[in-house]
């Protein structure tokens, strides 16, 4: 199916297992621009890396807690500064 979303960006927050997992891949699936966000290092990383080799899309892995204003902003520069 092809939603519109190829060169698209998106940020996904609690992206490393579970519903936030499934979206990041469906939306690299569809050949969107992913940046992933979870709270440990080792779970966001790996998930980045078997989205990205199923999908063949740029999908970039940034730990963070999204209850800490600093690490949202950080999510959103290093997205910028990633995909522009």
């Amino acid at each position: 199916m092809d939603l519109g979303l190829r060169g698209k960006v998106a940020i996904v927050t609690a992206s490393s297992r579970g519903i936030g997992r499934a979206a990041a891949e469906a939306l690299a699936g569809e050949g969107g621009r992913i940046t992933m966000c979870a709270r440990t290092t080792a779970d966001v990383t790996a998930a980045a890396d078997q989205i990205r080799v199923r999908t063949g899309s740029e999908v970039l892995a940034v730990a963070a807690d999204v209850t800490r204003a600093d690490d949202i902003q950080r999510v959103v520069d290093r997205t910028i500064d990633a995909y522009g």
